[in-house]
């Protein structure tokens, strides 16, 4: 079988988070973690051996409660070593256990080559009807930024390069799962206006969380001054707010489903109903 393109350069993304400053505020992650409680909560189960995932697990809790009582989580890094943490390589996910009744993956899909073995191996990994719940920045994520650049790229150097990283649709999140293997996949997304003195100050902040351009085929050269200011410019046309503040969309899409198990529902066979939609419905035919 042929590997899968090569799109995220992650040794990259090791030395962008490597370089983050001291005492720095992820607001990204403290979104998806204080989410997660919440949907943690609302979990009729009593987890015995749970993972939790990230590419820097340094910012990972170490335990967690569902509807039925705490539990502990074993951490996962999934690109930044993290001591205390296991090292996970996301192409590969060789875990140390394959009866997991919960993992969580935070921020891991949007870096991973092969999306779908990814998932496929976590499923693997779980005892049946265990569950996976995994968070990812959502495809209208950075949309401002992404447009304000192409229309300076157009204008600075005639043609356009990827300069912001594509973040996965909502629509296609369940097919995903799906196609991994697992059953009853629900997808849902979380929508977050953040606000910036300036187009600047927020490819400040993207600096600062680590979260440049990942892409293994990116520009070779630094960005110009003049391609700054331009997509400074255009960003301020897109998004500007009538305080003199811009904003930048913001969407988390989270993913869960369930390993195959013989308990849960099934869909019916075909020509296996015992009433006929016509019984209930009428015969609309005659009309």
């Amino acid at each position: 079988m042929n590997a899968p393109p090569r799109v995220f350069d992650r040794d990259l993304v090791a030395r962008h988070l490597g370089r983050r400053p001291a005492g720095f505020d992820d607001f990204v992650t403290r979104l998806i973690l204080g989410d997660l409680e919440e949907r943690l909560l609302a979990v009729t189960r009593r987890f015995e051996r749970a993972l939790i995932m990230a590419p820097d697990a340094a910012l990972l809790p170490e335990r967690g409660t569902s509807a039925k009582g705490p539990f502990t989580f074993e951490r996962g890094a999934t690109v930044l070593p993290s001591p205390g943490a296991l090292a996970v390589n996301p192409e590969e996910v060789a875990l140390p256990h394959r009866d997991y009744d919960l993992i969580v993956s935070i921020c891991d899909v949007q870096i991973v080559n092969d999306v779908i073995g990814f998932l496929a191996r976590l499923c693997r990994h779980l005892r049946p009807d265990g569950l996976l719940l995994a968070a990812l920045p959502g495809g209208a994520t950075l949309t401002e930024l992404r447009q304000a650049f192409l229309e300076a790229d157009a204008v600075v150097s005639g043609g356009a390069t990827a300069r912001v990283a594509p973040f996965i649709q909502l629509g296609d999140s369940g097919g995903l799962l799906q196609r991994a293997g697992f059953k009853l996949p629900v997808t849902d997304v979380e929508t977050h206006v953040v606000r910036y003195g300036s187009p600047i100050a927020l490819m400040q902040e993207l600096k600062t969380l680590g979260a440049q351009n990942p892409l293994a085929d990116r520009p070779p050269r630094p960005m110009s001054r003049s391609l700054l200011a331009a997509a400074s410019s255009a960003y301020e046309a897109i998004a500007a707010d009538p305080d003199g503040r811009v904003h930048a969309t913001l969407e988390i899409v989270w993913l869960s489903g369930w390993a195959p198990h013989e308990s849960q529902q099934q869909p019916l066979r075909p020509g296996s109903a015992e009433v006929s939609l016509t019984k209930v419905l009428g015969d609309k035919s005659q009309h």
